[in-house]
């Protein structure tokens, strides 16, 4: 997606202005480092060398401790952004009274021919780069410069090295500033500003480095250099789009979604985080914050099948070797979420001295979710080991199996053996409510899910011994216990917990999972009730009883109004659903990215940006329609999601 718009902006500092609406920012990535840009081109938020990391910038948290970075014309001008086409390049277009300056911001990054998928580690290896180009006229451009290290705490001190060249200091982070856009001036907070004036044609590159302190090396890398950097990065991320096998329709914004995942991607580890950023609000001015920058298991089963459907199966691998290494041990260590490197102690921090976006605080790092049970993990672990099977075509056999191999199909024996026992207790369900555990009908679901998935992966494999009959045993426990303590007497539709009258919008993947068809009463009163009474223009709420142990309320939730709207297609209702795949695309920004939730009353979008559950959730509701739509010509429905569809068909006569 490589659409400009425009919008007039003068350009002052942030400290003391307004926050931009989130839709506002883009994100860039060379899957090590991840920033967000404003409209106006100013860096607001940079983790460099680790996504979760603290930021150089961040001052999209607090606009006058943050740090920001910012090149823009002197004055008044009118801006239009976009992406290089299918890259994750980002390209800002000023129009002034006199001329016209382009700002091409890249984290450099590309694959070693040698070794395809292996990212080249090249020196230096963290490295932002911005190109500035006067296409007509001429135009006064100013550089900003204003870093804060530990979110805000650290004022670092500036080096001016000589008038294009600063080292900059503070605790355990260095950076280093080229810049031939005038002489730098440094100021009294650890930070410079510069100006000069460029006629059409003039070309500059700014290079910011960042080190350790004690591997900070103070040298200049040639303008070429920095040109041929971003060029490489160009390359790179073409050819990997157009790896991407999906042809119908919204193409470009299937393209756009998955290159946010490849950049939500760490490579050290193949880890897929959440989100980009921490803390921007579920509700402005709220408290419901939280820091997204980690690993969800939850997530898992979908990732890979948007990464593996459609011509990514290597980055479907990394992160699926990625789960299974970081889960490893004994089954009841089982953790929702994990660190980019596999960290499990991911303690909360509340940041109390930064003022949070637009008010919204506290500010957070760390998650305190990472120590709550879920049962569904069950389901999702066990559902990567089925992606493996049925959509990557992994096999087993225990004359071939290397011991490696052998111990994740025992430790997913594990996995079942567990679900079986537990799936009486109550826990804390999906969505991470600190109100107390309760028996919540999706992870009952979801227990369901890992039980019936191991059988048809351990049937096949009499090589290693399975309860398969006590697995069977407790499997029918669960259905009839979702189908009769999850159901509400009066109206038929799935609750949100046993013996509740709550809606919630999990309850939709009753169907997305095969555990029903489609037809089932329960199935329609579920999806019509929660259309009716989560729904508000089109948009979904996960729930509204807020007995959830946190004050405030929250934005509706974009992933569940995509399984609405894939409620909808597989059911048949093709024209339904796409009226509501067309109202979220109405909220995905200028660039193609999409956040966490939506505002349907102020219609903005809210949560940490940019989304991979959302991105995600867009994939497979327009893969959804485009079934359905097949479907429908053939007189038939598709009642599953696509996730799950494998799981519907004949068990494959071999498993890993």
């Amino acid at each position: 997606m490589s659409r400009m718009t425009s919008e007039k902006t003068k350009f002052t500092r942030p400290v003391g202005t307004d926050y931009p609406p989130i839709s506002d920012y883009a994100f860039v990535s060379d899957c090590h480092s991840l920033g967000l840009v404003a409209r106006d081109g100013t860096w607001e938020w940079l983790c460099f060398h680790a996504f979760d990391a603290s930021p150089v910038f961040a001052c999209m948290l607090d606009r006058e401790q943050g740090g920001f970075f910012r090149i823009a014309p002197v004055g008044e001008a009118r801006v239009s952004r976009r992406y290089l086409p299918d890259t994750n390049i980002l390209e800002t277009r000023f129009v002034t009274d006199t001329g016209v300056l382009t700002v091409t911001d890249c984290l450099p990054c590309w694959e070693d021919e040698r070794q395809p998928g292996k990212f080249v580690i090249s020196n230096p290896r963290h490295l932002l780069i911005r190109l500035v180009r006067c296409e007509q006229g001429e135009v006064e451009v100013a550089l900003t410069f204003s870093p804060r290290f530990d979110f805000g705490r650290t004022t670092p001190f500036l080096h001016r090295l000589a008038e294009d060249l600063a080292v900059i200091f503070g605790g355990s982070d260095s950076l280093l500033l080229q810049s031939n856009l005038g002489p730098l001036v440094s100021d009294a907070k650890g930070g410079a500003d510069s100006r000069t004036v460029l006629k059409a044609g003039d070309a500059r590159a700014v290079a910011l480095t960042w080190r350790h302190p004690q591997d900070m090396k103070a040298e200049r890398l040639e303008a070429d250099d920095l040109r041929t950097r971003v060029e490489r990065t160009a390359d790179f991320w073409r050819s990997w789009a157009g790896r991407c096998t999906y042809e119908g329709p919204h193409r470009d914004v299937v393209v756009r979604s998955l290159l946010v995942l490849k950049g939500l991607t760490y490579a050290e580890t193949g880890a897929v985080i959440a989100a980009g950023t921490t803390s921007l609000p579920e509700e402005i001015g709220g408290v419901r914050n939280w820091d997204y920058r980690f690993s969800w298991l939850r997530d898992s089963s979908a990732l890979l099948w948007a990464l593996g459907a459609f011509g990514y199966e290597d980055e479907a691998r990394d992160f699926a070797r990625f789960l299974l290494r970081t889960t490893a041990g004994r089954t009841d260590e089982l953790q929702i979420l994990y660190g980019i490197n596999g960290e499990r102690l991911l303690q909360e921090t509340n940041l109390g001295f930064l003022e949070g976006y637009r008010g919204s605080k506290p500010v957070r790092t760390g998650n305190g979710a990472f120590d709550q049970f879920q049962m569904d993990t069950y389901g999702e672990l066990i559902g990567l080991m089925f992606f493996l099977v049925k959509r990557l075509g992994l096999t087993y056999s225990v004359q071939q199996a290397n011991p490696i191999s052998r111990y994740w199909m025992e430790f997913i024996r594990q996995v079942a053996d567990t679900a079986a026992r537990r799936w009486k207790e109550p826990d804390d369900g999906i969505w991470e409510t600190r109100g107390g555990r309760q028996h919540f009908v999706f992870s009952k679901l979801m227990a369901w899910v890992a039980l019936d998935r191991a059988i048809q992966l351990f049937e096949p494999v009499p090589e290693i011994p399975a309860d398969l009959t006590g697995w069977s045993r407790a499997r029918d426990e669960l259905r009839q216990a979702i189908e009769t303590r999850g159901v509400d007497p009066k109206t038929g539709a799935f609750m949100q917990s046993f013996g509740s009258t709550a809606l919630d919008a999990s309850a939709l993947q009753v169907m997305l999972t095969g555990f029903l068809p489609p037809d089932d009463r329960r199935v329609r009163a579920t999806v019509e009730r929660i259309d009716a009474e989560l729904t508000r223009d089109g948009h979904v709420y996960r729930y509204l009883d807020r007995k959830d142990g946190l004050p405030g309320g929250e934005g509706t939730f974009v992933f569940c109004t995509l399984w609405l709207t894939s409620c909808f297609a597989l059911s048949g209702e093709v024209e339904r659903a796409e009226e509501r795949l067309g109202q979220v695309l109405s909220y995905v920004n200028d660039l193609g990215l999409l956040s966490e939730e939506i505002d349907p009353e102020r219609q903005e979008v809210l949560g940490n940006m940019p989304q991979a559950f959302s991105h995600v959730g867009l994939i497979h509701a327009i893969v959804a329609i485009e079934q359905a739509r097949v479907a429908q010509k053939q007189g038939t429905t598709v009642g599953v999601s696509p996730v799950h569809q494998e799981a519907m068909e004949e068990p494959a006569p071999e498993s890993p």
